[in-house]
């Protein structure tokens, strides 16, 4: 995992521990926690641009 993944990833999970008995019961933080996971995967491409360290990926192999 490149530093820059493992950076986003390590923030988003550690404030939504910050603010996990806050937010209720077990089910209800764990919906909360597959949000917060779908909009972390759908915005780590973004600030990635954001930062330049974009990389280009694909599905076929050389």
């Amino acid at each position: 995992m490149d530093p820059v993944s493992l950076g986003f990833y390590a923030t988003v999970c550690g404030v939504l521990g910050l603010a996990g008995p806050r937010l209720g019961r077990a089910p209800v933080r764990l919906a909360i926690g597959a949000l917060v996971g779908v909009v972390a995967v759908t915005v780590l491409p973004h600030v990635k641009t954001l930062l330049g360290a974009a990389e280009i990926y694909t599905t076929v192999q050389p």
